[in-house]
């Protein structure tokens, strides 16, 4: 969403206030608003405490927000705070095609925006832009309530991130720190996993990983890398290792939807013109990741089977998380130039006390083709194999060592030795 038309000083109004147009809403409303770390709390309670019966449409929830009758939590990608839901509705669909369901089948009917203070008319979505351009051109084609609640602690950012005040009807100030994260210290088969990674990936690679011990330690150990890019769906702490060691190429713009993590890394984004954040169609658009020279992408998976096959968003047939975009990288990475697509895991449960690597998955498939599968085991090469050597490069080199024999047994059944 460009910048354009900023002349209009946007109406900023109490949250008591907010109360009073939130209840004229009539219906079951559906509300769009950022996940992730940018969470408006306040403005989510004022909603809840105006609207009776309503949608919350979000990604990656985290754990808080409303759960009583009335509260229906929509979302393509479940987080924390939706996965154990009543009320639960999961819309499959690839992180870059949700918002044409915007303007389809999930028409917003109000969406909050999470904004840093306007600088000579434009308002900063700041660290996450994602869906939300999409969702407020379809909210305002509509007739719809755009509000942004504006932060002080909000970094501006640049690119998609900045909107007029034009798109705005009404805003709220209140001054509030913004979520973070706290990764765990990752543990000895994470570490062995990022350094398994780190030795495929050359200088001048573009990278794209998620959040986790895993990327964050693959970063790391990315530090003696020069020329290194950056075109991903978000970004973490480990993004500052990279930068620290000089290891990125000066030269490039970072691209991003989103990202989450400390209070250093928000204050190293805030302001920070090396940096742009798009939206989901241009971030996840696999034609737009194919033209980045040696494109890495790295995801996770809960489990894959001897056909190479991972699946990513399913426990027990109940959805865990979605398929995300997982596979817009996916493909995306498969077609460029030098490009390499990795799912990491570890080979063994801890939790659930089970092996990683299944004879053949019973839960929706989430992922395909990529180059190889990774675990603290080995690299298990995929790409341009036969199914018989793929599922001996999976038992030898992926699988824990203690299931392989049950493993070999198996892939006989299903006529792969």
């Amino acid at each position: 969403m460009t910048a354009i038309g900023h002349n209009r000083a946007v109406q900023t109004i109490t949250l008591e206030e907010l109360q009073t147009h939130l209840g004229a809403i009539k219906g079951v409303p559906r509300v769009v608003m950022g996940g992730n770390g940018t969470t408006p709390w306040l403005a989510l309670e004022a909603i809840d405490r105006s609207i009776e019966r309503y949608r919350l449409f979000q990604l990656n929830s985290p754990v808080g927000i409303p759960v009583r009758a009335g509260v229906i939590a929509e979302t393509s990608f479940v987080g924390s705070g939706m996965r154990h839901h009543p009320a639960l509705t999961y819309v499959p669909s690839r992180l870059s095609m949700v918002p044409v369901l915007f303007g389809r089948t999930l028409p917003p009917d109000v969406v909050v925006l999470h904004c840093a203070p306007p600088e000579d008319g434009v308002l900063s979505m700041g660290i996450e832009v994602n869906l939300l351009p999409a969702a407020v051109e379809a909210c305002r084609a509509r007739g719809g309530l755009v509000i942004a609640v504006i932060n002080s602690r909000m970094p501006y950012t640049y690119g998609d991130s900045q909107i007029s005040t034009d798109a705005v009807d009404l805003a709220v100030e209140i001054d509030f720190e913004l979520d973070d994260t706290h990764n765990a210290r990752p543990d000895d088969a994470s570490l062995v996993i990022a350094d398994r990674l780190a030795a495929m990936i050359d200088d001048g690679a573009t990278l794209q990983m998620g959040i986790g011990a895993v990327p964050d330690s693959t970063l790391r150990a990315l530090a003696s890398r020069k020329g290194l890019r950056v075109w991903s769906e978000m970004f973490s702490d480990g993004i500052l290792d990279l930068h620290d060691a000089h290891a990125l190429d000066e030269e490039h713009i970072l691209t991003a939807s989103f990202c989450f993590g400390s209070r250093r890394l928000y204050d190293w984004v805030d302001h920070n013109t090396s940096l742009q954040f798009l939206r989901t169609e241009k971030t996840n658009s696999p034609a737009l990741i194919a033209a980045n020279r040696q494109m890495t992408s790295v995801n996770a998976a809960l489990e894959v089977d001897l056909f190479g096959q991972a699946n990513a968003s399913r426990i027990n047939a109940r959805i865990y998380s979605g398929y995300g975009g997982q596979t817009d990288f996916i493909v995306g990475a498969m077609h460029a130039p030098g490009g390499q697509a990795f799912i990491a895991l570890r080979s063994w449960h801890p939790k659930a006390d089970c092996s990683a690597v299944v004879p053949l998955l019973d839960e929706p498939v989430t992922s395909f083709q990529q180059t190889a599968i990774v675990t603290e085991q080995g690299v298990a090469r995929l790409l341009g194999y036969d199914e018989k050597t793929q599922a001996h490069h999976l038992i030898e080199y992926a699988a824990h060592p203690s299931v392989r024999t049950e493993l070999w047994e198996e892939a006989k059944e299903l006529g792969l030795a």
